[in-house]
């Protein structure tokens, strides 16, 4: 089960690993502004469902979800939750292990600093790392790698879930990054990360509405990720006036979506104001209106 609002690869990975087993990939449909409601999650579990794949930050609104409340809901249907931590790792606090959580995957580009082609993650619960096994089989997870035997047969432990050579040299860029987060803690990288969306969200009540533009992320600053989210018919535009014109880089998603990211390490209140008053500059001269209606492919 996954839902259907979340981040497209999720979806096709799993729809895919449904039709190549003759599986169903069965879905429920979160708001598009909101997080998945508990009640909503309860009511669509049943003894067929093996597994939940959720994001804990949704991609396009920042909504939140509760980690352990949503472990027990699912547990207690005998299903395993698979969580996607891509944007939240880094900016708000995770605690895998004490929320009693399954499995989990994620990035570490965004918010964990990595940069282009920074490597991915999992985790594996230890209690299940024995009797899991990944679909890819490579000669990293082999358990005696350079004996490059017939057979594959996984070493113990969560290196099973390896499959090619790390990528070195990204892993190595990595490292300092993460001392960085080490350094600041998560705690406090979640506080700033807090009032920076508050800040953020506080300016566009107060300079946007009167330009057509609504918060389109939850209210409340403990129910967002380190993103906010605000919608406008124009936001495809807006978005590419801001970037050729304004300096402002943030991201255009479907339907009508500005998605404004504030990474809290590096992102200074001034810099926020200087966004939110140039955005406002946008769409009072309404200079979009120079830029095509048709997104690229790339956005």
């Amino acid at each position: 089960m996954f839902d259907a609002q979340d981040f497209p690869t999720d979806r096709y990975i799993l729809q895919g690993l449904a039709e190549k087993r003759g599986l169903t990939a069965r879905q429920v449909s979160s708001p598009m502004d909101t997080a998945l409601g508990l009640d909503q999650l309860g009511a669509a579990l049943d003894d067929d469902v093996a597994l939940v794949v959720l994001s804990l930050v949704h991609y396009r609104s920042g909504a939140l979800l509760d980690m352990a409340a949503v472990n027990e809901l699912v547990r207690a249907h005998g299903a395993l939750v698979l969580w996607d931590l891509s944007h939240a790792v880094g900016s708000v606090p995770v605690d895998l292990s004490g929320t009693g959580s399954d499995l989990a995957v994620g990035c570490t580009y965004k918010y964990l600093n990595g940069g282009p082609g920074a490597p991915a993650f999992l985790y594996v619960r230890r209690e299940l790392q024995s009797t899991l096994r990944q679909p890819v089989w490579g000669w990293y997870g082999q358990r005696d790698q350079f004996h490059f035997g017939d057979a594959y047969e996984p070493v113990d432990g969560v290196e099973r879930f390896l499959a090619g050579t790390p990528p070195v040299l990204s892993m190595a860029a990595v490292e300092p990054a993460l001392d960085v987060i080490e350094q600041a803690g998560v705690r406090r990288v979640r506080a700033k990360a807090l009032a920076l969306g508050d800040f953020a969200v506080r300016l566009a009540d107060a300079w946007l509405t009167e330009h057509g533009v609504r918060l389109a992320s939850p209210r409340g600053p403990e129910q967002r990720g380190s993103h906010i989210s605000l919608t406008h018919p124009e936001a495809w535009r807006v978005c590419r006036a801001l970037a050729a014109e304004a300096a402002v880089v943030c991201d255009y998603r479907v339907p009508d979506r500005l998605r404004i990211g504030m990474p809290p390490l590096y992102t200074r209140f001034t810099e926020v104001w200087d966004a939110m008053d140039r955005l406002r500059d946008v769409l009072s001269d309404r200079r979009y209106e120079r830029y095509p209606r048709t997104p690229a492919r790339v956005t």
